[in-house]
């Protein structure tokens, strides 16, 4: 899968939120707010084909987390990518 075309990360202090600009912004209503390591995962991703297992290897280079935890917030991640719509097959 792929994030879709059109959303941006932005920083807001200790916040960070995905926003549709541009044409992306005609459909899309809503606004996915991400901690840090949300943040890291999406800019890791961006023009790149990904999976659970990719962002499992990402929180594991970059975290000091056992490989169940990141393989569970991979998952978690995903679906919410999924949910909000952001990702394409």
């Amino acid at each position: 899968m792929k994030l879709k075309q059109g959303f941006k990360l932005h920083n807001l202090g200790s916040e960070y939120i995905v926003v549709a600009e541009g044409d992306a912004s005609v459909d899309y209503s809503s606004i996915l707010s991400l901690n840090e390591s949300g943040a890291y995962i999406w800019k890791n991703i961006v023009d790149k084909e990904f999976d659970a297992d990719t962002i499992t290897k990402l929180l594991l280079s970059e975290y000091e987390v056992d490989e169940a935890t990141a393989s569970d917030d991979a998952f978690a991640f995903v679906e919410r990518l999924l949910s909000a719509d952001l990702v394409t097959e």
